[in-house]
C-alpha cells in the first residue's frame, strides 16, 4: 500500500529547510559586513604605523583578499564569534591564527604578482595560505604540527582553495624540490633567517619572516634578493609570534 505523507509534516520539513536557508543567508551577510568592517579598521591601522612601513596604504588586492577569505572557516567553532576582531586566535596545540593586521602588512610586503610561486612556511589554520591563493596562482605552505596541517588541509578543502600544496613537516628547510620561490612568507619568529631559505629565494624575490627571541624584542623582516643574488635586510616594525619549532 502507498503511504501518503501527511500535509502537515511536510509543511514542517519544507519551514525548517527554507529557516534554515535563511538562517544561512543572514550568517553569511553578516560575516560579509563583518570583513568589511575589518578591512577598514586595517586601513586605519596602516595609517598609524605608515611611518614604519614607509607607505600610507595597501595593495587594494590585499585588502579584496581580506574582504573575501571567510576567517571564520579557519578558526575553531569556539573563536568563531571573534573571527573578524583585528587579534590573534587560538587554534589550538599552542598556536595561533595571525592578527588580520599582520596578515595584510605581510602579504603586501611580498608585492605578490598573479603569475608568482609562493612558499608560506607555518601554515597554522590555513587562512594566510587562502589569502595568498587569492594573489598568486601556486601556493606551497609546510606545517610542523601534524593535527594543525590536517585541518589546514580540511579548510582549505572546504573553502575551495584547492589549488594550495600542503605538507607537513620541517619549514626551516623550505621545500627544496619546489624551489625556487618568488615570494617566501614565515608565521612564526625565528632566531635568524634561515638560509635554505635564503637559498631558495629567487633572483629578485622577496622574504618576509619575523626574527627575534620568544621572549625578547621580535621584529619583521623584509628579505630582498637582487639579481646578483645579493641580499638585504629591512626592518620594519616590532611584532610578536610563536616561536618556528623543528630539530635546528
Amino acid at each position: 500500500m502507498k503511504k501518503i505523507k501527511h500535509p502537515v509534516f511536510r509543511s514542517i520539513s519544507i519551514g525548517l529547510i527554507l529557516s534554515l536557508f535563511c538562517g544561512y543567508v543572514i550568517a553569511e551577510d553578516v560575516f560579509q559586513r563583518q570583513r568589511q568592517e575589518l578591512v577598514d579598521i586595517i586601513k586605519a591601522d596602516v595609517e598609524m604605523t605608515s611611518a614604519f612601513l614607509d607607505q600610507e596604504s595597501l595593495d587594494e588586492r590585499v585588502l579584496d583578499a581580506i574582504a573575501k577569505v571567510p576567517r571564520h572557516e579557519f578558526v575553531p567553532d569556539d573563536q568563531r564569534p571573534y573571527a573578524y576582531e583585528n587579534r590573534p586566535l587560538s587554534i589550538g596545540y599552542g598556536q595561533t591564527i595571525s592578527q588580520p593586521y599582520i596578515v595584510a602588512i605581510m602579504t603586501d610586503l611580498l608585492k605578490p604578482k598573479k603569475t608568482d610561486r609562493i612558499l608560506e612556511i607555518g601554515t597554522g589554520s590555513g587562512y594566510q595560505a587562502a589569502i595568498l591563493a587569492e594573489l598568486v596562482d601556486k601556493v606551497y605552505t609546510i606545517e610542523i604540527v601534524k593535527e594543525l596541517g590536517e585541518m589546514a588541509i580540511d579548510h582549505l578543502k572546504k573553502s575551495a582553495y584547492n589549488t594550495v600544496h600542503t605538507r607537513i613537516g620541517d619549514g626551516y628547510y623550505g621545500w627544496e624540490s619546489e624551489a625556487p620561490f618568488d615570494g617566501i612568507i614565515v608565521t612564526a619568529v625565528a632566531s635568524h633567517i634561515p638560509p635554505p631559505l635564503i637559498k631558495q629565494l629567487k633572483p629578485g624575490g622577496r622574504m618576509v619572516i619575523p626574527v627575534g627571541g620568544q621572549f625578547m624584542m621580535q621584529y619583521l623582516i623584509l628579505v630582498t634578493k637582487d639579481v646578483d643574488n645579493k641580499i638585504t635586510t629591512r626592518q620594519i616594525l616590532p611584532v610578536r609570534f610563536v616561536p618556528l619549532t623543528g630539530k635546528h
